[in-house]
């Protein structure tokens, strides 16, 4: 089945960026939200990232406008009945996602391939709410998505190969390069080797060792890394790192390094949850 519309359940940072990189490729694209305002504003980033591509001289102003129009905002799921493929990006909540996917799952025409861009969540568990588990696979982007070139294909327990080719073919088609996890585990590839070192970072910091300034200037300094781990973790959210750790120390109990540190857990309840909220381990002025 020819892929022309895609839909992106989700319009936040990582819808919006799904959405917008999907346009560029040549897609109709639908973006769907539960409330307008966050439609709007995930419009509106998708706006303003591609202008300051017209401002660098990457894209023309013709090529933006064209992208935008690839783009139909919306807060009606009936609007997803006519995709070709589905991507979904709503918050990293099993029960919800899989109460999106019941409810795709109902919508789409049976031969739709249902993904999810959960950064650790069990892709089988989700399929689970499905009667095409066979055509639920896990395409994780990485923040921010129009920049990221990695994509993640996970393969469910039920996944079929056939759903696994039309997938890595989409990414590439994003200008991506697509990786794949043939088998469905907490975090994937790099969430599974990122998390004990964003949490032995804090732990490094909550002894005392070295300030975070100085352990993110040794971690991009040592390891090459563009960001440190505090300055990533602002980026992307500590309430994200909180949840996927805990995720884990679920799901892995016979691992230590994912039993979450204090300092996380005292941010999180404090809603200093990094950039999104002017704090995190670092204060942003708005």
């Amino acid at each position: 089945m020819e892929i022309k519309k895609i839909g992106v359940l989700g319009a936040g940072t990582m819808g919006n960026g799904i959405a917008q990189v999907c346009a560029q490729a040549g897609f109709e694209v639908v973006m769907r939200d539960i409330a307008d305002e966050f439609v709007q504003r995930g419009l509106k980033n998708i706006e303003a990232f591609l202008s300051k591509g017209v401002e660098k001289g990457k894209i023309t102003e013709e090529e933006k406008k064209a992208t935008l129009g690839r783009i139909k905002g919306t807060t009606d799921m009936a609007e997803l009945k006519d995709v070709d493929f589905v991507i979904e990006a709503v918050i990293e909540d099993i029960d919800l996602k899989k109460g999106v996917f019941k409810e795709l799952d109902e919508l789409t025409r049976s031969e739709v391939i249902l993904a999810t861009n959960t950064s650790s969540l069990s892709i089988t568990e989700i399929a689970t709410a499905t009667k095409r588990p066979d055509k639920v696979v896990g395409m994780h982007f990485f923040n921010p998505v129009p920049l990221m070139r990695l994509v993640e294909v996970i393969k469910g327990l039920e996944t079929s190969d056939d759903t696994v080719k039309v997938t890595w073919e989409l990414a590439e088609k994003l200008g991506k390069t697509p990786v794949l996890v043939k088998k469905d585990t907490p975090g994937f590839i790099v969430n599974r080797i990122m998390m004990p070192q964003l949490m032995e970072a804090i732990r490094i910091y909550e002894e005392g060792i070295a300030s975070m300034e100085d352990i993110d200037k040794a971690v991009k300094l040592g390891l090459n890394y563009p960001m440190g781990p505090f300055e990533l973790m602002d980026l992307t959210g500590l309430d994200i790192a909180y949840f996927v750790n805990e995720y884990f120390r679920r799901e892995l109990p016979q691992e230590l390094k994912h039993v979450t540190p204090h300092a996380l857990k005292a941010r999180v309840k404090a809603n200093k949850l990094g950039r999104k909220t002017g704090e995190g381990w670092y204060k942003y002025g708005k």
